[in-house]
């Protein structure tokens, strides 16, 4: 059973991660090309001739991100051991959306290059400890068999935003505000196909190799 939930992150990884290469390359990479020649007042010639290497770049760490959350989630769904499917599969790609990326996005939106932005270590804390919350207050949320958890599980969702997110003393930048704010919704709109296809992948694979308890295949 081990190798075969390591088969499924792997493969759901994989496919997630080309869909992302595709989409990064596509969207977002051009917006970073042109906060970059803000930032470093550099020719956009320039900048476009580092595109190849930098697309096997971010290939190679799509990739690895990939794998990593679907090892995770394949994880998850073998301890639950319940089929899954395609359209349960998305559903769980849906909360991993939630808890990686659009939780977070609420305090510290994704920043371009020359953006303000607080010191590194601040926001990674931070960042960690929202991801932590939501994802434990959606569990609670989902499967708590009581109100109080559930209750609780919505107060874990909110506090990292009561907290409040380290920002910086002064606000600004060389990026103009519309380029930002394009950035924040492609970001987030790419994330979104990425753990719904993370998601759904996972789900198909998990009950195609038999990974649910009751033995389900994939047309359960």
């Amino acid at each position: 059973m081990i190798s075969r939930t390591l088969l499924t992150g792997l493969l759901a990884g994989l496919v997630a991660s080309a869909v992302l290469t595709a989409l990064y390359l596509a969207k977002i990479q051009p917006l970073i090309l042109q906060a970059e020649v803000f930032e470093h007042a550099a020719a956009a010639a320039g900048q476009q001739e580092a595109a190849p290497g930098r697309a096997l770049h971010t290939l190679m760490f799509n990739i690895l991100t990939g794998a990593a959350f679907g090892l995770m989630l394949s994880a998850v769904l073998t301890l639950r051991g319940r089929p899954v499917g395609f359209r349960r599969g998305l559903m769980w790609g849906a909360g991993g959306f939630a808890a990686f990326a659009l939780a977070p996005a609420f305090g510290l939106p994704p920043e371009l290059p020359g953006a303000g932005a607080a010191p590194l270590a601040l926001r990674q804390v931070w960042w960690l400890l929202t991801v932590a919350a939501t994802a434990s207050g959606l569990w609670l949320l989902m499967f708590a068999g009581s109100w109080p958890a559930r209750l609780a599980g919505i107060v874990l969702i909110g506090c990292p935003h009561v907290v409040g997110a380290p920002h910086p003393q002064e606000s600004g930048g060389a990026v103009p505000a519309e380029l930002a704010a394009q950035f924040v919704a492609v970001s987030l709109g790419t994330s979104a196909v990425f753990w719904g296809v993370l998601g759904a992948a996972c789900g198909y694979f998990h009950d195609r190799f038999g990974l649910d308890q009751g033995g389900a295949t994939a047309g359960a």
